[in-house]
């Protein structure tokens, strides 16, 4: 758990809803105004999925795959767009009609002291529709052989959490997965999820990522699949064909649970609770994810009433009984 992150469990409960998809590797790039058509029937699809199921909140996000906006041409130059650009308006629209934050990566062109730079972005766009901060990829591919970055990327430098109205977002993008400096980052400075943007399908590190500093990670890639990982690692809703969507509502109000005899794999919870608690426990990993659906009651004062401990907590307790001199 990445330090100074303070548990949520004594919160009253945080739904949010996501949306992600598999889309870009299969569908042959049909232009810029038509890339754009093709994104947001997607997003359509999540928001039209989200008030279908959750008509009381409806999507809260929309994250699509890494630079799926732009064509693939070698040089950042040639496929770079910048923010007043139609297609971009086209997303800030959607933004606005379906009152949902949207995460929109693209190659973004920026004018600055020394002239243009480019950059492998996602802007995120709030319910309005306006520009509510972009992140640049830190860690752009250079292979062997290629004297620059992505065909001349300019890497970011900073990794910002965005103080969104549902909670604290932070980003990441692809090759980003391979490095923990910026998933470090944006756990110590307090986001609750993070959205991954990816041309890459991996799942092992991205999962380790979301167990190691204690957030949500909501992937989107160009093929086999997008993911909504929990803070525990474990895969909370997946799917894996190309150009369908996923939408799924998760609580930042959770505690983190690993074996104890007194829960009993979530089941003395659910005896005493029923469907006011919410869980989902791995016996394989022995660890679980809980949460309230009582908007009045809060998930840690549930695990109080069966004297269980979240696993941060009992992690530290341990270290400690290990750092105590003995007792003479």
């Amino acid at each position: 758990m990445s330090a100074g992150r303070r548990s949520t469990a004594g919160d009253l409960p945080r739904k949010v809803v996501v949306g992600t998809t598999v889309f870009g590797a299969a569908a042959p790039y049909p232009g810029l105004a038509g890339r754009a058509e093709e994104l947001a029937a997607l997003v359509d699809e999540m928001a039209a999925r989200a008030v279908e199921a959750w008509p009381e909140r409806g999507l809260d996000l929309a994250v699509l795959p890494e630079a799926v906006l732009t064509p693939n041409a070698d040089q950042a130059s040639d496929r770079s767009v910048r923010l007043d650009d139609p297609a971009v308006d086209r997303f800030r629209g959607l933004a606005r009609r379906h009152q949902t934050y949207l995460l929109l990566p693209l190659d973004l062109a920026e004018d600055g002291p020394a002239g243009p730079s480019y950059a492998n972005a996602a802007v995120l766009l709030d319910r309005r529709g306006e520009v509510a901060g972009i992140y640049r990829k830190a860690h752009p591919v250079s292979v062997v052989g290629c004297p620059d970055d992505e065909g001349g990327v300019t890497p970011g430098a900073d990794f910002p959490v965005f103080a969104c109205d549902f909670g604290a977002l932070g980003v990441q993008i692809c090759w980003d997965v391979v490095y923990d400096d910026g998933w470090a980052a944006l756990g110590a400075a307090g986001a609750e999820i993070v959205a991954f943007p990816s041309a890459s399908p991996a799942t092992v590190r991205t999962a380790a990522h979301a167990a190691r500093h204690r957030y949500f990670v909501v992937s989107s890639t160009p093929r086999d699949n997008a993911t909504v990982y929990e803070p525990t690692g474990l895969v909370a809703a997946r799917i894996h064909d190309h150009g369908t969507v996923l939408v799924h509502r998760l609580d930042l109000s959770h505690a983190v649970l690993g074996w104890s005899p007194a829960l009993r794999e979530g089941n003395a919870l659910r005896e005493r609770f029923g469907d006011r608690v919410g869980f989902h426990y791995d016996e394989r990993e022995d660890i679980g994810l809980f949460w309230s659906e009582d908007d009045t009651t809060t998930v840690e004062s549930m695990v109080a009433t069966i004297g269980a401990e979240q696993i941060d907590a009992q992690i530290a307790r341990n270290l400690r009984l290990r750092a105590a001199p003995p007792e003479v």
